[in-house]
């Protein structure tokens, strides 16, 4: 028989920290949540690098010089 794959599209969000000072970033973490619109990931990405640079504190972001970035990928689950 034939079997229709129904293929529905998620958005996982990825965070990356980086020190300017060392050029180094951490290994990038997925965020366990999926979403279903650009904008719920994109909001969720600096709601999420906001809270990590205040949990840091200012202190050690300035002296490290930490950057978070982040990305909304679309994935396909079947």
């Amino acid at each position: 028989g034939f079997f229709k794959r129904i293929v529905k599209m998620k958005i996982i969000l990825i965070l990356t920290m980086c020190s300017f000072t060392t050029y180094e970033c951490m290994p990038s973490f997925e965020w366990p949540v999926k979403f279903d619109s650009a904008y719920d990931c994109s909001m969720a990405g600096f709601k999420a690098s906001s809270n990590k640079l205040m949990e840091i504190g200012k202190e050690a972001v300035d002296l490290h010089r930490i950057s978070i970035t982040f990305d909304c990928r679309e994935i396909n689950i079947i």
